[in-house]
């Protein structure tokens, strides 16, 4: 239930996350630091409330018609069926103007308004998908993603972490797609159950848990995540690999690869070595030629995640999204060097737009000639990962088809000899 204090702290954090730089999740774990006296249901209901502000906050803008968080927020409750005498209650400011402009049907406003996409980005989404399949994306896009965690298999299978987490009070289910995923709808603070201390699991999205398969490491291999970031992938695969073989953790943050640490730890990996990398790309230059397995997941624009991040829709542009696709090719080109004859480079993203998926991929062949795209289909059969028929060679994943964040892998293979 909102109340008139939840109502304003919903209004102060929504203000913080417009104005800082900055992702919305760590401005909001900073907000409630600094209140700390907020109990789990307010902040739930905070959480809640801002984030359903800024899933819609385009449209919500338009019906509040200004950008004072506390308009916003009071568009967003009139959409959800708040009176005005409600309003008035929560001291939230309003006139009859906004309730009506709240309560009209989105056919009423543009489609990209009506999407709350930059049009830029609404553009590109319908020029590849047709009106009632963009229609689907855009309503995926705008609920809460659920929770899916990726069992450390290493230390417990899915049952019984399924189990171990019943007994603490957590219910979840068996992901669709992915051997080694469990899901919750709603949110829970899992961290602080015995399970996620003792490493038996991870926080990972079950479109996220398809990547690293394939690769189909081997307990021998040399394998090397190229951006690992805060190394989800990476702990997968560890677990893949049973702990055996050279698993080079590589990222240019020095921040992450800290953080990444820990996590190794926890998940009880110790054939992972953390690699901080140059910008000439010199501390991997011994392992040139060498690597079995590769996996690029770049920087991208992320807007395959936006039912986590909603932030990204106004802190993207399109300059911006062509200058992460001209990095992605350019670390795509330099990872390759790596990969020995006969080895396997993964190229990923979460981003829908092609610019930054296939693009990048027909950039890089034309570059690079010994490499040739390696259907996907015949990998995740021998996964046994039971997709939905897909789109081409590429592995593709969509909110509003697949229940998981959007993702884009290429599989690559280098042919030449020696």
């Amino acid at each position: 239930m909102i109340t008139r204090g939840i109502a304003s702290a919903s209004a102060e954090l929504l203000a913080r996350i417009l104005a800082e730089a900055g992702a919305a999740d760590a401005i909001m774990d900073r907000f409630f630091r600094a209140h700390p006296a907020l109990g789990a249901r307010a902040r739930g209901a905070i959480a809640e409330t801002a984030y359903g502000c800024l899933r819609r906050y385009r449209l919500l803008a338009q019906i509040a018609a200004n950008d004072d968080p506390r308009a916003v927020i009071a568009a967003y409750l009139a959409r959800a069926g708040y009176s005005s005498r409600a309003l008035a209650t929560l001291a939230l400011p309003h006139d009859d103007a906004l309730i009506r402009r709240a309560r009209a049907p989105l056919s009423s406003w543009p489609p990209a308004v009506a999407a709350s996409l930059p049009d830029w980005l609404y553009d590109r989404l319908s020029a590849r998908l047709a009106p009632a399949e963009l229609a689907a994306l855009v309503a995926a896009l705008g609920e809460p993603a659920p929770l899916d965690v990726r069992v450390n298999t290493l230390k417990i299978d899915r049952e019984g972490l399924r189990a171990a987490l019943a007994a603490d009070g957590h219910t979840l289910t068996a992901t669709p797609w992915s051997p080694v995923g469990l899901r919750r709808s709603l949110r829970a603070p899992l961290f602080r159950t015995a399970a996620f201390q003792a490493g038996h699991f991870e926080v990972q999205d079950e479109g996220s848990q398809l990547i690293a398969p394939l690769l189909e490491p081997g307990r021998r291999d040399t394998v090397v995540d190229y951006c690992a970031g805060a190394g989800g992938k990476t702990l997968h695969l560890g677990a893949l690999m049973r702990n055996h073989g050279s698993l080079y953790a590589c990222d240019t943050s020095l921040k992450r690869l800290t953080r990444l640490r820990e996590r190794v730890r926890r998940a009880g990996l110790d054939n992972v070595r953390i690699q901080a990398l140059t910008g000439d790309d010199g501390s991997l230059a011994r392992l040139a030629n060498k690597v079995d397995r590769v996996l690029v997941d770049a920087p991208c624009s992320g807007s395959g995640t936006l039912r986590r991040s909603p932030d990204i829709t106004w802190r993207l542009s399109e300059p911006r999204v062509a200058d992460l696709a001209r990095q992605a090719l350019a670390i795509l080109t330099q990872a390759a060097r790596l990969v020995r004859p006969g080895g396997r480079l993964v190229y990923a993203t979460c981003s829908l737009l092609a610019e930054e998926n296939e693009d990048v991929v027909q950039a890089f062949l034309a570059g690079d000639p010994r490499f040739t795209v390696r259907p996907v289909a015949p990998i995740l059969e021998r996964l046994q990962i039971r997709l939905p028929p897909g789109e081409g060679e590429a592995l593709r994943l969509w909110p509003h088809i697949h229940a998981t964040d959007g993702f884009f892998a290429q599989v690559l293979e280098r042919r030449d000899a020696a």
